[in-house]
């Protein structure tokens, strides 16, 4: 991005890992733009709800940026991404994405003015419980729903009472970098960064290693 305006976007479609596409990529990227990482002045990267390999190879990548370079970054929730997208007209918004194993990462956010606040922490849960969850919350107020996985909802039993209210899933692009993008931008133009010591992820579920070590169960908000 330059100036707020995005000037190229690369998506990884490839069967190539994540962690060996990503630096190629971003090369990539710049070489067509006609930049390097010298000329970069600000990061911006995806904090989770996500899967645990990804979110670290994006933190790590963007950390050792920090160093090297000295230049700062801003982390952004993919749910909060998501919220910014809701279309206008509704005061509560719920947003969610699949987190598998029969749950999905979600946050339900209030409109205050021209800005999104959330409500409670983000959370996984079973898709049943966040409509129930959030329809305790919004009481009578209309709720607008986003994702990009709209039928990890919508198939729900519950979600029936939701729909003959009049209430729909906004489906949108599963491709954040540019939201994410735009979202730390306004960040770094109100000095809202941090380094690479303080930059972290935002997991919500625990890793596997942790829930075979301690026998949890994996269901927490």
């Amino acid at each position: 991005m330059r100036d707020g305006q995005i000037l190229e976007v690369l998506t990884h479609e490839s069967s190539v890992e994540y962690s060996a596409w990503l630096l190629p990529a971003v090369q990539s990227v710049l070489k067509t733009v006609g930049l390097n990482m010298e000329k970069v002045d600000a990061y911006a990267v995806a904090s989770g709800p996500g899967s645990f390999t990804g979110l670290r190879v994006g933190l790590t990548t963007v950390k050792a940026w920090c160093e090297v370079y000295g230049r700062p970054s801003a982390a952004v929730s993919r749910l909060e991404a998501l919220s910014s997208q809701a279309e206008e007209g509704a005061k509560a918004v719920a947003v969610f994405v699949d987190a598998h194993r029969e749950q999905v990462f979600g946050a339900l956010y209030r409109r205050k003015g021209e800005k999104l606040e959330r409500v409670e922490d983000e959370m996984v849960i079973a898709p049943g419980e966040f409509v129930e969850w959030v329809s305790e919350r919004a009481g009578a107020e209309r709720v607008a729903w986003v994702s990009t996985d709209p039928e990890r909802i919508t198939q729900q039993e519950n979600w029936g009472k939701r729909e003959k209210a009049g209430e729909k899933v906004q489906i949108v692009s599963a491709i954040f970098a540019p939201v994410i993008g735009r979202i730390a931008y306004q960040r770094v133009l109100e000095n809202r960064v941090t380094d690479a010591l303080r930059l972290d992820a935002n997991y919500v579920r625990r890793c596997d290693a942790e829930l075979l070590w301690k026998g949890g169960s994996g269901h927490g908000r």
